[in-house]
């Protein structure tokens, strides 16, 4: 089932940048690991960082405008292997159209549209972190500079959630290289390499 979501924040954790998804009713996020341009594009598109000139999500939703069609909504509907799946909705000229997206680039654009994020709910409840935990982690605490207990759970949960991704893409990657799948694969090797990057030391 479908329940409709926001960004509640894009966060730098100790196993990199991650979007945090969260149902408007609920009390659990959805972390998605994202790469540091993925995560600069989407706080773009919230205002939170000034531009002079329009970027590339701009100008899609430019060229979208031109061509008479509007992002009407995004759905992030799928996690397999490690990697999540969403849609763009659109219509053009009365007829609804579904394009498959990185959910990284389909919540860049849906900030810049204003359009609804959707989720399904198996992904919260399977994948969702308890709100508590993420303010508790994400608060300042400067009389107490280390981490408390559960600040440090919530630290290994992502760390865990982050390398279960990791195994899950790099095996993907060895099947479709022995299936000589090289363009697939090569996809999958970026990925990977993008999820290796977004840490920080």
């Amino acid at each position: 089932m479908l329940i409709e979501a926001e960004i509640w924040t894009v966060a730098k954790t100790d196993q990199g940048n991650a979007v945090l998804v969260k149902p408007l009713v609920g009390d659990r996020a959805v972390p998605i690991f994202i790469g540091p341009l993925e995560a600069q594009n989407i706080l773009l598109g919230l205002g939170e960082v000034d531009i002079p000139r329009p970027l590339t999500h701009d100008l899609m939703l430019h060229l979208l405008g031109e061509l008479n069609a509007k992002l009407l909504r995004v759905v992030i509907h799928t996690l397999s292997e490690g990697t999540y799946y969403a849609n763009l909705v659109l219509e053009h000229v009365g007829k609804m159209t579904e394009v498959d997206a990185r959910p990284s680039d389909a919540l860049a654009l849906a900030v810049r549209a204003s359009c609804p994020i959707f989720i399904e709910s198996e992904l919260v409840a399977e994948s969702g972190i308890a709100m508590d935990q993420l303010r508790q982690a994400s608060a300042e605490t400067p009389e107490e500079p280390e981490e408390s207990e559960e600040e440090q759970l919530v630290q290994a949960d992502l760390a865990a959630r982050k390398e279960a991704q990791l195994e899950n893409l790099r095996t993907r990657l060895e099947r479709l290289v022995a299936q000589e799948n090289y363009e697939q694969a090569a996809q999958v090797r970026d990925q990977i390499r993008e999820l290796e990057d977004s840490g920080f030391a």
